[in-house]
């Protein structure tokens, strides 16, 4: 039931990854941090998901970080993002994909994209319903 979780969240993840290659942009490699980046098992699915490598930094949490060097580059403290971040950031770990698992990954991935659609008057009436019972 967990790994249902971990795979439903990382296949919302990958909706946005398609929007983004959707604008031709090239996506090779995924930055993870936060609390899931710990988790072994969650990179590698993560990394046959996208189809993607997926590393991890030495920044634990890296909104925080990101903030910051915004913050320093608009108090004129570092001059460019890249400069700071090409002398701070570091890759500490490295998931490839493992194509077995794409394969198999992309296939379920087919499946949940169809399946908001064919569910959404469902959802619909669930809502209606639970509308009238809480109003």
């Amino acid at each position: 039931l967990v790994r249902s979780v971990m795979e439903g969240v990382t296949y919302g993840m990958r909706d946005s990854l398609e929007i983004i290659k959707g604008l031709g942009l090239d996506v090779g490699q995924i930055r993870a941090t936060g609390g899931g980046a710990r988790s072994a098992l969650w990179r590698q699915m993560q990394a046959d998901i996208y189809g993607a490598e997926v590393v991890t930094i030495n920044i634990a949490e890296g909104p925080a970080f990101g903030a910051a060097i915004l913050a320093g580059v608009g108090a004129k403290i570092y001059n460019k993002i890249e400069e700071i971040t090409d002398e701070i950031v570091k890759i500490t770990s490295r998931t490839q994909p493992i194509e077995d698992n794409v394969k198999i990954y992309n296939e379920y991935y087919q499946t949940y994209r169809s399946l908001y659609p064919a569910l959404k008057p469902e959802f619909d009436r669930v809502s209606a319903t639970v509308a009238k019972f809480a109003g």
